[in-house]
């Protein structure tokens, strides 16, 4: 288990960025190579920001915490707004005008496509940028005849990288999962006196979950093995070790805890899964 209070984390600027804007991050969390990587991230947003509509080889979470973040056609977060982005499924683009704060968690989804580090996207964009140039979320460069190619910047980034074309997984929904839990009751959970949950939703056949937890004070709360929980308000204990807001707590499969709350607590769970996983 890890227990990772966000005042342990740094917030930096992304490197070589290749969308439009300023991205600052606490990089809270990220796993191991290979189909089930993945990254947490605490993501804030300064000025204006423009991505261009856009897809993926993994999977996505996003929970709007403050701000308000627009996706066009697919719907405006607004805080408490959480989406799942489903790998291969388009969305955006995306635009915000500042003061946004959103927890974003990108892992390999169902198809074992898997999640390529952001240290090495960082590393790659960097490269390229010595033969062309990014701008608005679009890689622009020229072959040696004069030709001008123009591509999304996260396709050249990962074709840099794995030195052949990307080719999408079929996509498994037709449009991102946008949902407002703000419009979601707490349900009582059994056999846990004091403990209340909203259920989000469960994905593909990885079985990725998403739930919200409200823990009453003196209340405990058993968490499950393979999931992330994020604090967002309140305090408690896990394992001895204080939880405060924005603190993150870790399990592996198969492992198992209790948080017990010392004051009133809320905090999200994502569960990525990993049933049905190919290459799993």
């Amino acid at each position: 288990m890890k227990i990772i209070p966000i005042e342990t984390r740094t917030l930096t600027a992304a490197e070589n960025q290749i969308r439009e804007g300023t991205i600052r991050a606490y990089r809270i969390l990220e796993g191991e190579p290979g189909p089930d990587n993945f990254s947490l991230k605490l993501v804030n947003i300064e000025g204006h920001y423009y991505s261009p509509r856009h897809r993926h080889n993994f999977d996505q979470v996003r929970l709007q915490l403050e701000g308000e973040f627009d996706y066009a056609a697919d719907g405006c977060f607004k805080p408490g707004s959480i989406g799942y982005f489903p790998e291969s499924v388009r969305y955006g683009p995306q635009t915000t005008e500042g003061g946004s704060w959103n927890l974003l968690v990108q892992f390999g989804g169902a198809s074992g496509s898997g999640y390529t580090p952001e240290s090495e996207e960082e590393r790659a964009a960097g490269e390229l940028k010595k033969k062309g140039v990014f701008e608005n979320g679009v890689y622009t460069w020229y072959r040696a005849d004069g030709t001008k190619v123009n591509q999304d910047a996260y396709e050249a980034v990962w074709e840099h990288i794995h030195g052949r074309p990307l080719v999408y997984p079929a996509p498994r929904y037709e449009r991102p999962v946008f949902m407002n839990t703000t419009h979601f009751d707490w349900v009582p959970v059994a056999g846990q006196p004091g403990v209340d949950r909203k259920a989000a939703g469960t994905f593909t056949e990885r079985e990725t979950q998403l739930a919200f937890y409200r823990v009453a004070s003196g209340a405990t709360l058993a968490l499950e093995g393979g999931s992330i929980y994020f604090v967002l308000k309140g305090t408690g204990l896990v394992n001895g070790e204080s939880l405060a807001k924005h603190t993150t707590v870790s399990l592996a499969a198969g492992e198992q805890g209790a948080l017990a709350a010392t004051e009133g607590l809320e905090c999200v769970q994502i569960r990525m899964g990993g049933a049905g996983l190919k290459g799993a």
